[in-house]
């Protein structure tokens, strides 16, 4: 009877099944985005796996966060189509598609001064009214702990810092506990600290069993957390795979036009990208 009740609720929505490691939770498929009449996003395939996490990277305008968007259903293509716990995404309604995947965009913002746990708690509203609700406590407390929040819960969001802020909107992704995490640029406004945090709780989502998908500029960080990365050049993917294949200076030195070096890290093996420089040295 349980099993029944989780996959309909009393309102209607299908509830997203259980997936084993390795199921393809969102694809992309011949994915064509146009912007003011440009093609930012031209014949690309891409597949997000359950228990994995995908790096998007690439240049400023590359696409990624358009591709993020799309596989997030919020950008329609022009051609293709992006499915989503196997269904066209189209076919979902939007109840549903917030039971399916959670999204963080670049940035957060509040018209009014919501305590943080109130923010927080608005990750559990797509599962309002379904046998899952009696998660949402310590769904919201779990989250709260994971990205260091939980000192600051009573206060405004519109008083926190710009990485305070940050840290929030994350939080509220994760109380939503979706199955598929669409992250747009998690670190940019976090301290080194807090960046390595964000990435491992991407790890520790994947190896819960999510699929995440995080758009990344720092390649050592991607390097080091993602087990594929997909290179974004001209809106089309260059190449996509385990960053210690695909990361060559040969490669990203093309993508970036920037020079640069790549060598494993002495003691772990991960890639290391450094941009060439002249020497700074004076006499």
């Amino acid at each position: 009877m349980r099993t029944l009740r989780n996959l309909f609720t009393a309102r209607g929505r299908q509830l997203p099944a259980p997936v084993s490691p390795g199921d393809p939770v969102a694809e992309a498929r011949g994915l064509r985005v146009c912007l003011g009449g440009r093609a930012v996003l031209d014949s690309v395939d891409l597949t997000a796996h359950a228990g994995e996490v995908l790096a998007l990277v690439g240049p400023n305008g590359a696409g990624k966060s358009t591709l993020l968007a799309a596989l997030a259903a919020d950008l329609p293509p022009e051609d293709g189509e992006v499915r989503i716990d196997g269904r066209p995404a189209t076919a979902w309604s939007a109840p549903e598609l917030a039971l399916r995947r959670a999204v963080l965009p670049q940035s957060a913002a509040l018209s009014f001064p919501f305590p943080v746990e109130d923010v927080v708690r608005m990750g559990r509203a797509p599962w309002a009214g379904t046998d899952r609700a009696d998660e949402d406590d310590p769904a919201v407390r779990a989250a709260m702990a994971a990205t260091e929040v939980t000192g600051f819960a009573a206060r405004p969001f519109s008083a926190l810092s710009g990485g305070e802020r940050a840290r929030v909107a994350l939080a509220r992704v994760l109380a939503q506990r979706a199955p598929l995490l669409l992250l747009d640029e998690p670190t940019a406004a976090l301290d080194l600290r807090h960046q390595e945090l964000v990435l491992r709780v991407c790890r520790e989502r994947a190896a819960a069993g999510d699929a995440v998908v995080v758009v990344l500029h720092d390649l050592g960080l991607a390097a080091a957390y993602a087990d594929r990365a997909a290179v974004l050049h001209d809106g089309r993917i260059a190449v996509a795979g385990p960053p210690g294949e695909v990361f060559t200076s040969a490669l990203l030195s093309g993508v970036y036009r920037q020079p640069v070096e790549v060598f494993p890290h002495p003691r772990t093996g991960v890639p290391l990208v450094v941009p060439e420089r002249a020497s700074l040295t004076t006499a």
